[in-house]
């Protein structure tokens, strides 16, 4: 057979086949004599698997334009002049090698550096919520619109144990983003990325749900409360503070991290689910403060490496739910008949397990609300009804005049042992690991490894007592690891 009818012949047969239509096949294709019988047949011819993979696409790929084109009018861009402490380097010293730290040169100086991030608009009049690492430190920020119009904006107020963050510009009539369930994800859902990635404003990016409740340790914050959504829709520098959207355009998440070893996407995204992000922003607007519900307990995800490491000594055979390792003293669990050695496996009903986290249900009560606590002791369930409490250990709603004592130093903190205590012959402490810049130690030049005995005349006898002390922190008191006591007064 000759080769261009073959080529023409699969080219008519792939037109047939396509169109999906039926044709006629003539038994003999010779000139029809009167005298012979034509026999015809009707055949259906089947859809090739190319022509269902298309049809399935035709009809079943999602579509994303209208969570798209509805959600990308309430991102906007921000960009932010921050004021850092960076440390103020001698080039003479440096090049020499010799260490800065105790010279004018390895000082910290104020200096200022332009950054940029995203925000979503969440009400007519202007409220935006972004990630507080967007905002902290800023000196003055603007806002810029989908569609073009530039505001100024003020930080209402910001929560870093979520990274949580309201701005507030002067507008009306805004565009805005609800607030969908974050709760009712599932794996596998088609989610929209929306924000400013290297300057690039209204850039949207698409991906799934890749997973739910991720706890990274990635807040720098002792507090940190962290039960990321994670998607592989791309998100990059300038996206922190962006919207996460589902496919009815609904705001789900707040786009914060990325994991990396470039700096830039690599498959692995997360976002603050917005059960989280609503609650931070409805306190920070009505109390100005973060009203915070603790339960008043150290405690144990029980996993895997907990039930190989102390299953067989406590009892435990199955992973789920934490173990209570201490309660404190004036806490609402132990208020409620909670005591250590217990493993709590549900709160309100909500079990906890691999989507679900203790500090992240706990996020979402303020003080004095009522929950039942599910317990397992001995073998058997109790339940506990017990009532929240807030930082300082009180079931109350916390002040507008509220001061996170822990926030305003700047630093992280660690419990001393009582040979600590014996060598610098003291009663109590607690030990700076870590002082960050901005914050009361920062300004008060505290150095790494001292010890706190006293802020505001008042004891501390434990990282928590730092919750319970009041006010702005006018006066700390302690000792440093070669025994050296000194104070510090601060002028507000």
């Amino acid at each position: 057979m000759n080769r261009k009818w073959m080529f023409a012949g699969l080219i008519a047969a792939a037109l047939a086949v396509g169109s999906g239509a039926t044709y006629l096949i003539t038994k003999n294709s010779r000139s029809v004599q009167p005298q012979e019988r034509v026999v015809e047949k009707v055949v259906e011819i089947e859809k090739s698997p190319a022509a269902h993979f298309t049809a399935y696409q035709a009809a079943d790929y999602p579509d994303l334009t209208y969570a798209a084109e509805n959600a990308v009018n309430a991102v906007v861009n921000i960009e932010v002049t921050q004021q850092v402490q960076m440390r103020n380097v001698d080039p003479f010293l440096e090049f020499f090698g010799i260490p800065q730290g105790y010279s004018r040169g390895g000082e910290y100086v104020p200096r200022e550096f332009k950054a940029g991030g995203s925000g979503v608009i969440i009400s007519q009049d202007g409220y935006i919520v972004t990630n507080h690492h967007v905002v902290d430190n800023a000196t003055e920020l603007k806002v810029k619109l989908y569609d073009g119009r530039t505001f100024q904006a003020k930080v209402v107020g910001t929560d870093p144990t979520t990274e949580v963050a309201l701005i507030k510009i002067e507008g009306e009539n805004l565009p805005t983003l609800a607030f969908g369930d974050s709760d009712a994800l599932r794996l596998g859902e088609w989610v929209l990325a929306i924000g400013s990635p290297f300057d690039l404003q209204s850039t949207i990016t698409a991906g799934i749900v890749s997973a739910k409740s991720r706890n990274l340790g990635a807040i720098p914050n002792q507090y940190r409360v962290e039960s990321f959504i994670q998607t592989d829709a791309a998100v990059n520098p300038g996206n922190s503070g962006g919207a996460l959207v589902n496919t009815r355009g609904e705001l789900v998440g707040i786009n914060t991290l990325i994991k990396s070893q470039t700096g830039t996407y690599m498959g692995y995204s997360f976002a603050i689910p917005s059960a989280i992000v609503k609650k931070v922003v409805v306190d920070l607007k009505e109390y100005g403060v973060v009203q915070r519900a603790l339960l008043g307990v150290s405690y144990r995800e029980i996993d895997e490496e907990f039930v190989e490491a102390f299953g067989e000594e406590y009892g435990i055979r199955e992973t789920g739910g934490v173990y209570v390792a201490d309660v404190s003293e004036d806490g609402a669990a132990k208020a409620a008949g909670i005591r250590k050695g217990d493993v709590i496996t549900a709160i309100d009903g909500i079990r906890l397990g691999n989507n679900t986290n203790l500090a992240e249900i706990m996020s979402r009560y303020r003080p004095n609300d009522k929950v039942t606590i599910s317990v397992k002791r001995d073998g058997k369930t109790k339940q506990f009804e017990v009532v929240l409490r807030n930082k300082a250990g009180k079931a109350e709603l916390l002040s507008r005049d509220y001061v996170d004592v822990a926030e305003s130093l700047g630093g992280r903190f660690a419990e001393i042992n009582d040979r600590t205590r014996r060598e610098l012959r003291i009663e109590n402490g607690i030990r700076v690991t870590e002082v960050r810049p901005g914050g009361v130690l920062a300004r008060a030049r505290v150095k790494e490894g001292f010890v706190i005995t006293h802020i505001n005349d008042r004891p501390i006898r434990s990282v928590a007592d730092l919750d319970r002390v009041t006010g702005p922190v006018t006066y700390i008191e302690g000792v440093y690891p070669n025994g050296r006591a000194i104070s510090y007064s601060l002028v507000q």
